[in-house]
């Protein structure tokens, strides 16, 4: 499969760590788009412009990491990152309340970096850091049942990897001892260390 990929992106790294840990191949295409300035090369095959897009040797496309991690899964004979009911909801609340601290996190980082100096919005730049806060406060009273690999753990490394890079002041580890400890851990998994950005 063909993957439009930007190395900055966690949902990007999503998909290239399912891939690692399936052991499957994915061919990268590079892009050069922004919230704010769409790559067309992207929006030929989906209409958001966003990353991860990917494109089965079939032709098809697939958008969204849940999507392509989730198609991923189908693909390999190993265990499964999606299992089976009851497990699987954990695993996708999971992966869902990862994401949401990574929508927020992006959020705040285009609130930042991007929006002009005279239009920052105070208010919505507190109301994005506090969901942040909230969702790392939720994996720390859970971190205690994160044993196995799957696709939920990858999502939960994935936006803790994020805020180290684009928000390395943060000190979300302050008061998360417990998650502090299983990030320590799970970052030295081969999947993790080959997908961090620079």
């Amino acid at each position: 499969m063909k993957l439009f990929y930007s190395p900055a992106s966690p949902y990007v790294r999503k998909v290239m760590m399912m891939a690692l840990e399936t052991g499957q191949k994915v061919e990268k295409l590079s892009q050069s788009g922004s919230p704010v300035n769409r790559d067309l090369a992207i929006v030929e095959h989906n209409p958001t412009g966003k990353v991860p897009t990917v494109i089965l040797d079939s032709g098809e496309t697939l958008y969204d990491s849940r999507v392509i991690t989730r198609w991923m899964d189908e693909q390999h004979d190993g265990t499964p990152m999606y299992p089976d009911a009851p497990r699987l909801w954990t695993v996708l609340r999971r992966e869902a309340l990862a994401d949401g601290l990574l929508d927020a996190a992006l959020l705040a980082r285009y609130e930042t970096v991007m929006r002009p100096q005279d239009k920052l919005w105070p208010a919505w730049l507190e109301g994005q850091m506090l969901k942040i806060d909230a969702s790392l406060d939720q994996l720390e009273t859970e971190v205690e049942s994160f044993v196995d690999i799957d696709a939920g753990l990858i999502a939960i490394g994935c936006a803790l990897g994020y805020l180290d890079f684009r928000f390395s002041d943060l000190g979300w580890r302050d008061a998360r001892p417990a998650l502090d400890t299983w990030f320590k851990t799970f970052s030295m998994r081969n999947s993790m260390i080959e997908t961090k950005p620079s």
